[in-house]
């Protein structure tokens, strides 16, 4: 009855009774009744205007007393339908396509699809008020839904769960028809920003013939939309603008948005040299630019575009990451603030997976940025597969649906719809704080790059496009048309931005060097780039051991007014028990390494799978209450704590995980950024970030990153692919003075090397392989003393051994060590000394040389290692460990890294260590 209570009195009974039986039985109810009921239905449940129920109880109440429903009524909830169809399918039958006609949907939006005929298109219906109308014809609610949902841009929505964000969408649309309504000022301002685009790609196609650019033509409407919406986002509050994009149509966003010196771009084409000889650069549609805008109405904003390789997407989870951390650094919960823009193409947005895991990082606690505009650049073709090889979805942005983002289709050749969809897209973000996605329709002029034939793969795509004028020209004629501008003035734009071109073209050729402007200059005052050398100096990381002591107490003391499991009870009063006893184990000194660096003025975010716990259950950075589950973060409650604390367990994802702990790092060098793999191994799932961004970054585009990577490593019987972190692969990658590789055997060491990280000033990214076993390892302990007044160790030289009597000089690293001692100590071989290298990269040949002479009796050198021959530093010693004449002690090649026999396992490590002691195995 109270779903009812819209009747009046009279009709109330009679209704819900009615209503009741069409329930029960709907084809006992007379037909014209179950048409009506049918349509109720649909009306409140796909409605929530507020007005709906009642619009619905006039019409009811009109025909009760003749105990039917109408016809009237019947069309009423058929024009319902009709908006409906509109609001959901409108977006498959738009005119969004510039160059190709629309494939074919069915059904269609015809009126007769909806029980609707010819004579019904001058009748009025009350369901206009669904659309913010009055009463209107038929003819007119079509005349609305056709400019709201088919025109320029399409959009899609309606699978939004939550009705207040339909309900928004809804009402925007509805303002003018969702059609474009700019002033005579904004619209030549459009007109210019499309002249720079047009004329910036002309004149390179003219000076710089067949060179690769990677073009915007065919999608130079971007300019404008940019434009506007950096104008825009200032107004709304927004200080920081970070971007990321692949390499087509970067140099123009370079020269035309960010206004990166166009006589730098000159010299990049002209191919010359760099300034500095301490890096090797990249090509000119890779780099990146950090400037600062003034608006037009006076406002300031930091605008950034992020480097780049040609791995598509990856960026996208940087600058998700250099967002978040101008957000945690500058404007702590409020994330209006910062506004990432990740730019895609139609191919790459559809084929790699990076974008999937991006989109699943965008509501997470510790991944989150307030939302992210999304622009495809959809040239419809990808290098030179056709759209309907390179997806099965129907659309390009169809991963947007995972969070429920809105998506806007737009013709890229009707630059006020590209401008008009670009505000409406930063309106949603910051009225929501959520995903958004443009997808612009546009071409692209020449083939993948404009050296190559794209007329091989799309012959007829490419007649078309050959015959199309460009969105300048066509937005130009609109203008004439309008009476805005004339021809002349037109001309007078192109010829004083290629005047303005001609001038920059002639200055830079009197240059015989190219300056490279590092990204992110700013967040790095008071750094320095270094070499090796540097890199190799020892540095200060001692910490007054009154200090530590209270430290202690405070991650090692439980609230006490919580309940906690009795085994987490244990584990953290423990620390407190093995630092008095003086053996300080692994997970006790990685904490008090991070309460040292909290204290002194440093952040630090830990971000991996399972991080708070620890996969080995030895980190417990993050302890729940037993009957709540309410977190407790001991860090947190440090009474001297400058720095804050963060730690997150990630979504099973390793590539887009570590690529925004990337784009942290590159953005916060105060901040100990450290990204943990589950395994490892694991690894291996984001190679292409440690391939093109952290082993390289600096030398390509002159960005230091301290990115630490935790990665478990040892053999311990687990198997291929619980074994190894490849240790070979980031030994391959080091070179120069690019990164610290390490291997540590000692908790003291570890804390002292996390030190390091943050003590120096420069930052390299450092690459732990990180214990397994040895995290309760009886011997891998250290005491207070060497964690208050030690200092990181490169090399630990064997102390008990009698140096003179040594004739087996033995090098290692990691935990093999352990085992190289329990085999020495079981056989009595005091005539073997074990020498742990605990960094590998930068090699220490100095300390190694020194240690080399302590032995004079020594005729016998060895590399051991428990990986195969292939695997571990073999390789990397083979090339850069040359003081002595030296023997392998290790496995031989193997395919896997590891047996998945437990037998077969042990059987072979054991083999790995008879050969240390035993030369004969070697013969």
């Amino acid at each position: 009855m109270d779903r009812f209570s819209f009747l009046n009195a009279a009709h109330t009974e009679f209704f819900a009774q009615t209503y009741d039986q069409y329930l029960l039985n709907p084809d006992a109810v007379e037909p014209s009744w179950r048409a009506f009921f049918q349509g109720f239905d649909f009306g409140m449940a796909t409605y929530n205007e507020e007005n709906a129920g009642q619009q619905l109880a006039n019409y009811a109440s009109q025909t009760i007393d003749n105990g039917q429903a109408s016809t009237k009524l019947q069309k009423e909830f058929n024009v319902l339908k009709l908006i409906d169809g509109y609001r959901t399918r409108g977006h498959l039958f738009t005119k969004t396509n510039p160059v190709r006609d629309r494939r074919i949907y069915t059904p269609t939006l015809a009126i007769e699809n909806f029980g609707l005929t010819f004579s019904d298109l001058e009748t009025v219906f009350d369901a206009a008020k669904i659309i913010g109308h009055k009463p209107s014809t038929l003819k007119e609610i079509i005349t609305h839904l056709d400019n709201v949902y088919c025109q320029s841009i399409g959009v899609e929505y309606m699978y939004i769960r939550k009705p207040e964000v339909v309900q928004w969408i809804q009402n925007k649309l509805n303002i003018n028809d969702n059609l474009p309504n700019f002033n005579v000022d904004q619209k030549k301002n459009i007109l210019s920003k499309l002249n720079e685009a047009v004329s910036f790609e002309n004149f390179l196609h003219t000076k710089y013939v067949g060179q690769k650019r990677f073009s915007l033509e065919g999608g130079e409407s971007i300019i404008p939309a940019l434009d506007a919406l950096i104008e825009a986002a200032a107004e709304k509050g927004v200080e920081h603008f970070v971007m990321g994009m692949a390499h087509r149509g970067r140099l123009n966003i370079l020269a035309n948005i960010f206004h990166k010196p166009v006589q730098d771009i000159f010299s990049e084409f002209d191919g010359k040299d760099y300034d500095k000889e301490y890096f090797d650069g990249d090509v000119k549609y890779h780099l990146g630019l950090t400037s600062e805008k003034t608006t037009r109405t006076g406002k300031k904003i930091n605008i950034n575009l992020a480097p780049n390789p040609s791995h598509l997407e990856t960026v996208g989870a940087v600058i998700e990451g250099i967002a978040r951390a101008k957000q945690d650094k500058y404007f702590p919960n409020d994330f209006s603030k910062v506004l990432p823009i990740a730019v895609h193409g139609d191919a790459a947005v559809a084929g790699q997976g990076i974008v999937y895991e991006i989109i699943q990082m965008a509501q997470l606690d510790g991944y989150k940025t307030g939302g992210t505009i999304h622009l495809v650049i959809n040239n419809q073709v990808g290098f030179t597969t056709n759209y309907q090889d390179a997806r099965s979805s129907t659309y390009c942005t169809d991963v947007a649906k995972v969070t429920l983002s809105p998506v806007l289709h737009v013709n890229a050749d009707d630059a006020e719809a590209v401008v008009h969809a670009m505000l409406f897209a930063l309106d949603f973000r910051m009225t929501f704080g959520s995903d958004v996605f443009i997808d612009l329709l546009g071409y692209r002029k020449y083939g993948h790059n404009e050296g190559d034939e794209p007329r091989f793969t799309q012959p007829v795509l490419y007649k078309i496009i050959a015959k199309h004028r460009n969105p300048r020209d066509i937005y130009a004629e609109k203008l004439i048309i309008d009476g805005i501008v004339n021809q002349d003035y037109i001309n007078k734009l192109e010829s004083d931005y290629k005047g303005n071109l001609d001038k920059d073209l002639e200055e830079s050729r009197k240059k015989t060097l190219t300056i490279i402007k590092p990204f992110l200059q700013d967040e790095w005052n008071g750094f320095e780039q270094v070499s090796d050398d540097e890199m190799l100096k020892k540095v200060d990381t001692t910490f007054d051991k009154k200090y530590l002591d209270e430290i202690i107490k405070v991650v090692s003391t439980l609230p006490s007014d919580k309940k906690f499991i009795n085994k987490i009870s244990k584990i953290v009063t423990d620390r407190k028990t093995m630092y008095d006893n003086n053996v300080i184990d692994w997970g006790t000194a990685e904490t008090l390494a991070y309460a040292t660096l909290l204290t002194e003025g440093y952040n630090v975010r830990v971000s991996g799978q399972d991080v708070e716990r620890g996969t080995f259950s030895h980190r417990h950075a993050v302890v729940k209450v037993e009957d709540s589950e309410e977190e407790v973060i001991l860090l947190d409650t440090l009474k001297d704590a400058k720095g804050t604390f963060q730690i997150y367990n990630s979504l099973l994802s390793e590539y887009a995980v570590l690529g925004f702990d990337y784009g942290y790092a590159l953005t916060n060098p105060n901040s100990l950024t450290i990204w943990e793999a589950q395994f490892g191994d694991f690894s291996n799932g984001c190679q292409i970030m440690i391939d093109q961004y952290i082993s390289c970054g600096e030398d390509k585009w002159n960005n230091q990153n301290g990115i630490v990577l935790l990665l478990p490593h040892g053999y311990e019987g687990q198997g291929a692919e619980h074994s190894s972190a490849r240790m070979e692969r980031y030994l391959q990658l080091c070179a120069r003075h690019n990164m610290y590789v390490a291997d540590c055997t000692t908790p003291a060491n570890f804390y002292h090397l996390l030190r390091r990280q943050m003590k120096t000033k420069f930052r390299k990214p450092l690459v732990v392989f990180s214990p397994k076993s040895l995290l309760r390892h009886p011997l891998c302990v250290s005491t207070q003393d060497e964690l208050a007044n030690g200092s990181f160790q490169e090399t630990i030289d064997d102390v008990k051994v009698d140096k003179s009597k040594v004739k087996s000089l033995v090098f290692c690293t990691g935990k093999f060590y352990y085992d190289l001692l329990a085999e020495r100590e079981n056989n009595g071989r005091n005539d073997v000394a074990l020498v742990r290298i605990e960094q590998l990269f930068p090699l220490p040949v100095d300390q190694l040389k020194e240690i080399i002479a302590k032995y004079p009796n020594a005729d016998d050198y060895v590399w051991a290692q428990e990986e195969p021959k292939n695997m571990g530093a073999y390789s990397f010693m083979l090339m850069n460990f040359d003081l002595v004449k030296w023997r392998l002690a290790s496995l031989k090649a193997y395919a896997a890294p590891a047996a998945g026999s437990s037998t077969r396992d042990r059987r072979r490590h054991a083999d790995a260590i008879r050969m240390v002691f035993d030369k004969e195995l070697f013969r």
